[in-house]
């Protein structure tokens, strides 16, 4: 059996070479032992005043830049293209109320929303297809990825800001109401719209 040393060194190797996050489980799994999560720890606190730390997204472990280092790569990294202001409205709604359709997105903005803002979020990364929602039609729901975690710098959904803190920096302005009652809804009452946007002549 490996010494406690020998574990967190080889974890922390298969973290440098791994081409993307990873989970304690596939760690435990691809280094023939029971559990990593405790090597795991040492090597998060080993990393927490370096200039690359050790952190855990989604579920997923991996390395980045420590934040305050962040800008002296921006040069060398790719920019990812500003989204429009569709698609930042879509992406928020996504990321709030995951797993949801595209007539629930449409619903709480009011507008139609076109399949290329949902396609731009794909291409980036951020958003996936969940599955189909069981209602009539089966529309296609969509959720958010690690990699939207991982760029947002969120350890889970639990850490995206709430509609006060939103409100307090200055990011809601007063023609975005709709995402106070966006925030508010239920997943019945997405669901009941949804379906009466599907079969209208089921709601008349």
């Amino acid at each position: 059996m490996e010494a406690p040393d020998d574990l967190v060194r080889a974890v922390e190797a298969t973290l440098f070479a791994a081409e993307e996050p990873i989970t304690a489980d596939a760690l435990a799994t691809h280094l023939g032992v029971a559990d990593v999560r405790q090597a795991l720890r040492e090597l998060e606190a080993h990393y927490s005043e370096r200039g690359v730390r050790l952190v855990e997204r989604g579920g997923r472990w991996q390395f980045q830049t420590a934040p305050d280092l962040a800008h002296l790569l921006r040069r060398e990294r790719e920019q990812v293209r500003k989204l429009s202001r569709a698609a930042t409205e879509v992406l928020a709604i996504v990321a709030y109320h995951e797993p949801v359709s595209r007539a629930e997105i449409e619903a709480i903005r009011g507008v139609q929303t076109s399949s290329g803002t949902l396609d731009v979020l794909m291409e980036a990364g951020w958003v996936r297809v969940a599955g189909r929602r069981e209602v009539p039609g089966r529309p296609v729901i969509y959720a958010t990825t690690p990699e939207f975690l991982s760029h947002f710098g969120l350890a889970s959904r639990k850490d995206l800001p709430g509609i006060d803190e939103l409100k307090a920096a200055g990011l809601l302005d007063p023609v975005d109401e709709a995402y106070e009652d966006l925030l508010g809804r239920t997943a019945e009452d997405l669901d009941r719209e949804s379906a009466s946007l599907v079969n209208p002549e089921e709601s008349a």
